[in-house]
């Protein structure tokens, strides 16, 4: 059995206190403008609930590089906060600003101060991250959007049929994996990068090829874009935007031939962080289970859109509860009250045998994964 500590994982459930930090490079002149957009969106950020404090800092160095922090009581506030229409229209004064930005984030391990505590047995109940997890060096993340109804065949098309651009970003970052699915007129494609995701994505943005295919498909999306409009696109791409919010994997590289599989979980208003968190549960506790036919997952989510990358090793139609994320008691209702089923053209789930078509209905079309050499 592979232990935790054996396991390649990322998650944003684990309780733990969360720091936040915003790089900026801003324009020159631009500081009073940044520092009243600052205020305003300071201002908006303080009511938001799960938020504890931020600071605003500027290099002693070179006074064009700026630095906010900002602390949140744990992860899945932040994310909905910084996934929400209200967060796009906040940061948008800033973008006149700001020449490029750079946002990461990180659970709190360890602390120290007379107030805190810093040892492993008191940390879970001090909001800190009760052990280090083990990493790949691969950031995981994904984009979603909707194509207008009728135009699927030629989306799909244009997609499968695009040139792969150089994997090789720089030294320390490449490319390693693009998968690309298809479920009714949504889009997913799903990215894992070696290195630095920012200039992963940005070295694929000037690629000749990936150009011609995203301007391409311009005419066929339900949400408009200008490609040669630096806001246009950049709403355009936060909108799309689909963050691995857990990740788990067996360690070592004798992995078994495994098919991958991307799991369509659209929620119910306001049941997206809940679906995605009854998810990365099930999925720690299949871990455990020498016999699950699980090899790796990564669970995606945006608002009340959820997407779950599965790869799994033999068919998955043999062990459909663990592929679908419903295995143990009342497993199976609990996914139901958060599911909208509707939306996937079943009705509520209740039996396994339910679970079965839900796994049918949810499996989303592959229309290209693609490998780094």
């Amino acid at each position: 059995m592979t232990t935790l500590s054996e396991r390649i994982s990322q998650s944003a459930f684990d309780g733990s206190r969360l720091r936040v930090v915003l790089l900026l490079d801003l324009h020159d002149g631009a500081q009073q403008n940044f520092l009243k957009a600052y205020e305003h969106m300071r201002n908006q950020v303080a009511s938001v609930p799960g938020h504890i404090s931020d600071q605003l800092c500027q290099s002693i160095e070179n006074p064009s590089q700026w630095l906010i922090t900002s602390e949140w009581e744990s992860a899945p506030p932040f994310l909905a906060w910084v996934n929400s229409e209200e967060h796009v229209e906040t940061v948008r004064p800033l973008h006149n600003c700001v020449r490029d930005t750079r946002s990461l984030r990180f659970s709190v391990l360890r602390e120290t101060g007379k107030l805190h505590t810093s040892s492993a047995a008191d940390a879970t109940q001090g909001g800190l991250q009760p052990f280090p997890r083990v990493g790949d060096n691969v950031v995981r993340h994904a984009l979603t959007f909707t194509v207008k109804p009728g135009s699927e065949a030629v989306v799909a098309d244009i997609l499968a049929g695009y040139q792969s651009p150089q994997s090789k970003v720089d030294e320390h970052t490449r490319l390693r994996r693009t998968s690309l699915f298809m479920h009714g007129n949504r889009v997913v494609r799903a990215v894992e990068v070696e290195g630095d995701l920012m200039a992963a994505l940005r070295h694929v943005s000037r690629q000749p090829e990936v150009r011609a295919v995203e301007e391409a498909i311009n005419p066929y999306l339900e949400q408009d874009r200008d490609l040669n409009d630096p806001d246009s696109a950049r709403v355009f791409f936060t909108r799309a935007a689909l963050p691995a919010v857990h990740h788990l994997a067996s360690a070592g590289d004798d992995h078994e031939a495994v098919k991958r599989h991307a799991l369509y979980y659209p929620a119910k208003p306001g049941c997206g962080m809940a679906l995605a968190r009854l998810l990365a549960g099930q999925d720690e506790a299949a871990a455990g289970d020498p016999a699950t036919p699980i090899d790796s997952s990564t669970i995606f989510q945006r608002d009340d859109i959820v997407v779950r990358l599965v790869d799994v090793r033999g068919s998955g139609d043999a062990a459909p509860l663990q592929v679908i994320g419903a295995h143990g008691p009342r497993k199976a209702a609990m996914l139901s009250r958060l599911l909208d089923s509707e939306a996937l053209g079943i009705d509520a789930p209740a039996t396994e045998e339910d679970m079965s078509k839900l796994l049918s209905s949810a499996d989303m079309r592959p229309i290209t994964d693609r490998h780094a050499p």
